[in-house]
């Protein structure tokens, strides 16, 4: 839910999760990593701006996050939210028959959910949309109803009014930047840890 004048933010308490991740561990999700430095220097400088508003110490690399598909198991699914190997090995297999060349994303403005400061990203092509497809044959999506695609740029540290946030949006000054995109990957983070590192598991070329 993008957010709206004159209401709160929601903040993000430092604490583990347990009555979510239910002792497990592996949270696993596609993503595509940002590794161009003169994007990441941008992002930082963004951030920074609102850093007084955001949660400390995210160690998080900037991503787009483009399924999400919940706890790894390697076998036995036990409760809705977990995530089969075999089920990754689906999914690669189904986008790869796209056969998908490297494509473009563009950073669009600065935007908020109620609980997270992010950059839009605009996908002229619709190539999001038919990646999404094809994981999408294979698990249902543990997410938000409402995909959109985005950077985050950080988790709001207490219950701030949204027009503080808002007005400060609106005061910064956007440059259109490109992102290249010439693989897709499947990676986890720890539970236990909050917006703590991605480790890459499997990845797919495109081209």
């Amino acid at each position: 839910m993008l957010l709206q004048a004159e209401t709160q933010l929601i903040a993000t308490e430092m604490r583990d999760y347990p009555e979510w991740h239910k002792g497990r561990s592996d949270y696993g999700l596609w993503y595509i990593e940002i590794d161009q430095p003169e994007l990441i220097q941008y992002l930082d400088e963004i951030q920074a701006q609102f850093s007084n508003l955001l949660l400390p110490a995210q160690q998080r690399q900037y991503h787009i996050t483009l399924f999400v598909c919940g706890f790894l198991q390697p076998a036995v699914k036990q409760y809705d939210d977990d995530f089969q190997i075999q089920q990754l090995q689906q999914q690669i297999k189904l986008v790869e028959a796209l056969q998908l060349k490297p494509f473009e994303l563009e950073i669009t403005q600065i935007d908020s959910f109620s609980s997270a400061l992010f950059l839009q990203i605009k996908d002229q092509q619709g190539v999001l949309t038919q990646i999404r497809q094809q994981f999408a044959h294979v698990s249902e999506e543990i997410a938000a109803l409402e995909y959109c695609p985005h950077i985050t740029l950080g988790l709001y540290g207490e219950a701030w009014s949204s027009d503080r946030v808002l007005q400060r949006i609106q005061q910064q000054s956007l440059k259109t930047m490109k992102i290249q995109v010439k693989k897709l990957t499947f990676g986890y983070y720890k539970a236990q840890i909050l917006q703590g590192l991605l480790y890459p598991y499997q990845q797919i070329e495109l081209g």
